[in-house]
């Protein structure tokens, strides 16, 4: 790979090792210059700009939809979670760029540039005469076809940009600080945590001032702003280019991971030898992989072992062939992979909980008391959403400097805890939330039906009874999604990291997609014979709290799911490190 796929001030060939990750051992200038938390500041300020420019177009979106492009409640929930699902699958095309072909640097910048165009033809859509939708009153609105399609097309554009951003920040930040020096390789936990408390830094401007400039100033004014936002994190991206620590693209992941398949299918006949010494690898000290470390062999998926036997026939041509032999740390990263698709599959329940926050929970609090003293100020109901970002702004350093160093003292693990506790403690808390909405939705149909509110926008109870089902969905987010960004850049391979970060995201796209699904479902089912069902367009004649039960049941089940994978999984180890 050539070095022109890497910012000109970080090409010198000379910091790099055989297996084309930094080394800056005898490189003490560069060292001291570039990476840890100098670079850091850049990286996280551009995630905190685009996060902000992400929740702020998109946590009112539901009511966009419902009310200027005059769409059915269940057609906006569905379109809403199509769109939000997108945003979290189009992160493996950007991953697959950053690991191959580009480095995780140029991948950012390239569909930043995209995530700008679409920033700005959704501003357009808003604004423009023509484009916007024609209004009849504030929320009485009507979209032709062409409109819609262009705003739609707009979303798309964002969902494109953000794939090539999501899976390489958080890995790019994360490459800053060196894993074989240890006073640096304590610090990259601790990022994870602070790069999750920007995210909602962004969010609490987007859920708070963003939300009213839509739902009091306008559309064209509430996404101009988020652009100007994601213009902004081009702008610090690009300015701390030169402290930056950059890792060369290793070629394709994909490849290697079917030449392991393809050759050990070809010797599914030869038996594995009990010596594991006598498996194929290279004589090197580093990997043959480029900007990958040598992995040790585990005894788990023997099967591909297989594709590491040596037999008289690999070496015909002289050299080995790739789809006949390969090496050991080879067939580990196909390993790697296959063992963490179980801790993958129980994020998606989870990240169906999660998606209602956007979702179903706006549409509930939609038909709530959401005046705010008896001035005529009226609270959006998807600005809510910020007392989420509150709870993580409060958990993440709670997390950080109490309960980590509380837990480190009984467990002795430098993390206090393992990623998999933490995330299965989300999990659980996760289950709660579920519980506090439901029983929220009771009561509050049961206020209906004794004062016979079914046709009142809002009924006389305060939104801020949602403030608990949001505050836990938080303290949950802390614990899992903060969790599972550290477990799977951590046991990714090392050339893989940005595919297995964007591995993780697919189960939020996969949880949104669940979503959208189990409402199709339920109205579906809920609706036959002539009935409401239970998301009706008048919330107050429906039975949103079955929904939340139904969640509730499933998270029940993927907890236990989870336990059993986390008992059975094994973490990776690095020749010559401990773990």
């Amino acid at each position: 790979m050539s070095d022109t796929n890497m910012p000109e001030a970080k090409v010198e060939d000379d910091i790099y090792t055989k297996d084309g990750t930094l080394d800056y051992k005898n490189q003490p200038a560069n060292k001291n210059t570039t990476g840890t938390w100098k670079a850091c500041p850049y990286i996280l300020g551009n995630e905190c700009c685009e996060r902000l420019a992400y929740y702020g177009m998109s946590t009112n979106l539901l009511l966009y939809f419902k009310n200027h492009l005059n769409q059915h409640s269940a057609t906006a929930s569905r379109n809403l979670s199509n769109w939000s699902g997108t945003c979290y699958i189009t992160p493996l095309i950007g991953a697959f760029l950053a690991d191959a072909y580009l480095g995780r640097y140029w991948t950012i910048a390239g569909f930043s540039i995209i995530y700008v165009i679409g920033m700005t033809l959704l501003t357009l859509s808003a604004s423009v005469p023509g484009l916007k939708p024609t209004c009849v009153s504030k929320d009485d609105c009507h979209a032709t076809e062409f409109q819609s399609a262009i705003c739609f097309t707009a979303l798309y554009l964002v969902a494109l940009g953000t794939g090539g951003i999501k899976p390489c920040v958080s890995s790019y930040g994360a490459d800053q600080f060196d894993d074989d020096d240890e006073v640096e390789k304590k610090y990259k936990s601790s990022f994870f945590n602070w790069f999750y408390f920007s995210i909602n830094i962004g969010a609490l401007i987007a859920s708070s001032l963003l939300v009213y400039v839509q739902d009091n100033v306008g559309w064209g004014w509430g996404f101009g702003i988020p652009a100007v936002a994601m213009a902004v994190a081009v702008v610090s991206f690009f300015s701390g280019t030169k402290l930056y620590r950059n890792q060369k693209p290793g070629g394709s992941p994909l490849t290697r991971l079917c030449q392991v398949m393809v050759a050990s299918w070809r010797k599914y006949h030869v038996q594995v030898p009990e010596d594991k010494s006598l498996l194929y690898e290279t004589a090197d000290a580093e990997s043959a992989i480029v900007g990958s470390r040598k992995l040790e062999h585990s005894k788990d998926f023997r099967f591909f072992d297989k594709a590491a036997v040596e037999v008289q026939s690999d070496h015909i041509k002289g050299t080995p062939d790739p789809w006949r032999l390969c090496t050991v740390t080879q067939v580990e990263e196909l390993k790697a992979i296959i063992k963490l698709l179980p801790v993958w599959a129980t994020g998606i329940v989870f990240s169906t909980v999660y998606a209602q926050m956007g979702n179903l929970f706006v549409l509930q609090g939609s038909y709530m008391d959401i005046s705010l003293g008896g001035n005529g100020f009226e609270i959006p109901p998807a600005s809510l959403s910020i007392f989420d970002t509150l709870s993580v702004i409060f958990w993440v350093p709670v997390y950080d400097q109490i309960i980590v160093p509380v837990a480190r003292k009984f467990t002795g693990h430098k993390s206090g805890i393992t990623q998999l506790q933490r995330m299965g403690t989300g999990l659980v808390i996760s289950i709660f939330a579920m519980v506090a909405a439901g029983v929220l939705e009771i009561v509050r149909l049961d206020i209906v039906k004794r004062h016979n509110y079914y046709d009142l926008d809002h009924m006389p109870m305060t939104i801020f009874w949602q403030v608990p089902q949001y505050f836990l969905i938080g303290c949950a987010e802390v614990f899992t999604f903060i969790g599972q960004l550290e477990f799977f850049y951590q046991q990714a391979p090392d050339s893989m990291r940005s595919f297995c970060s964007a591995l993780s995201l697919t189960t939020v796209a996969l949880g949104s997609y669940l979503s959208s699904l189990l409402v199709t479902i339920v109205t579906d089912i809920s609706t036959k014979n002539g009935k409401l069902g239970w998301i009706p367009d008048n919330l107050n004649r429906g039975h949103l709290q079955y929904f939340f039960w139904l969640l509730t049941v499933l998270s029940v089940l993927n907890l236990g799911v989870f336990l059993l994978v986390s008992k059975w999984y094994t973490y990776k180890k690095a020749v010559g490190t401990l773990r």
